[in-house]
């Protein structure tokens, strides 16, 4: 069995990856990757002096640039903690794990891999948003379960 297990360093994704070893600990033959996907954030967001695409390397100051680049070096360190934590915990358990970072939208991106790397189980905390945030916002672990296809799909609580 192919496991794919979905992190974004919340205290809900701490609870899928518990759920997870529980899951894998009952298996012999199990395969485990943890997978964290980030959006890209607009440049405009770090240059809130400028317009929507306004923002090029001749208008923009060197010392602006450097504190974009300083910014974008902590969001890179930040995914490679939450994945490596994850991972941790599955290795002092003595499971090895796979470790996937993506770039894109979070249920879209997960789906995508989890078809084409044939995982037969994806498991994601919920967010726990219910009525009108749920409405309006959508939910990732929603998306996965509705569109998930040939995998079961664990929502953790």
């Amino acid at each position: 069995m192919r496991m794919l297990v979905c992190i974004d360093g919340s205290e809900h994704s701490v609870k899928a990856v518990e759920k997870a070893i529980t899951l894998a600990e009952g298996c012999s033959n199990i395969q485990i990757a943890v997978i964290h996907v980030y959006e890209k954030k607009p440049e405009f967001a770090y240059f809130p002096d400028y317009e929507v695409g306004a923002v090029t390397r001749d208008n923009v100051s060197k010392a602006e640039l450097d504190r974009f680049e300083q910014i974008q070096k902590q969001f890179e360190e930040e995914r490679e903690e939450i994945l490596n934590k994850a991972a941790t915990v599955f290795e002092e358990k003595g499971m090895q794990v796979q470790k996937i970072l993506e770039q894109g939208h979070p249920s879209e991106t997960i789906l995508g891999v989890a078809e084409r790397e044939g995982f037969d189980m994806i498991v994601i905390g919920s967010r726990g948003l219910g009525g009108l945030k749920k409405l309006f916002l959508g939910s990732v672990s929603n998306a996965v379960i509705q569109q998930a296809k040939n995998c079961i799909v664990a929502v953790v609580k």
